[in-house]
């Protein structure tokens, strides 16, 4: 498995496929690992973020999460070979997690959210073995008994949507302690599988659009979307300057 550098930050050039294999050695091995899921939103904030720089440059696996990623790393002549978002990693892991017998841990989103998520997911794959779900609004003094609990849980994978960022290094924190085999940053993929959000039509992501389908529907989202035009500047027009 080869990475790439975008702004620094190093992403494994991996197929999904792959990242299943590697997701299924990680837990093999039982020592804790950590996945992250780097977009352009994340990349541009780890230029002034030495600690999220660090953690995604010593993440055990790095996936390329943005299309504008793969877009740009193609005209770089140092291509990806394709875009693995955080909610596709956390549906397919879901998938195989039911077919092996693994459990897993949601945590992040709202208050009932992460709930609702597990239960579409056994509604979708009945012999999933859900370990526990727990809420992403807390504060720092409930990190013990939230660690606490997972521990008690065991989940062979935690997955963690607690904002990009956040959640990066809250995992990052506590790794070691929780002792999970292996926890993975999604951002806002319960809200999605909750069915509070929705994805863009297949058509809009096979367009490259995507971030204009969710400005169109989350306006409240524009100042995030500036991290686009910055991102292509960091990686691409520096480049060819």
């Amino acid at each position: 498995m080869n990475t790439i550098e975008l702004a620094g930050v190093k992403v494994d050039n991996i197929t999904l496929a792959e990242a299943l294999a590697k997701l299924e050695g990680f837990l093999t091995e039982k020592s804790p690992h950590l996945i992250a899921t780097p977009n352009p939103e994340m990349i541009v904030a780890a230029q002034e973020d030495e600690e999220l720089f660090n953690i995604l440059n010593n993440a055990h696996l790095r996936l390329p999460d943005g299309i504008s990623m793969v877009v740009v790393s193609r005209i770089l002549r140092t291509p990806l070979r394709e875009r693995v978002t955080g909610i596709d990693f956390l549906l397919a892991s879901v998938k195989l997690a039911a077919q092996k017998g693994w459990k897993i841990f949601l945590l992040g989103s709202a208050p009932g959210v992460a709930e609702a998520a597990a239960q579409n997911l056994i509604t979708r794959y009945p012999s999933l073995l859900i370990a526990g779900t727990h809420h992403g609004f807390f504060k720092p003094a409930d990190a013990p008994q939230i660690i606490a609990q997972i521990k008690k849980m065991q989940p062979d994978i935690l997955f963690a949507g607690l904002g990009a960022g956040r959640q990066e290094k809250w995992l990052a924190a506590h790794l070691n302690e929780l002792n999970v085999p292996v926890s993975v940053g999604v951002g806002g993929s319960f809200d999605v599988i909750a069915g509070i959000k929705q994805r863009a039509p297949g058509w809009i992501q096979a367009l490259y659009i995507e971030w204009l389908y969710r400005l169109i529907t989350e306006p409240q989202r524009w100042k995030r979307q500036l991290a686009l035009p910055k991102f292509l500047y960091l990686t691409l027009i520096k480049s060819l300057l």
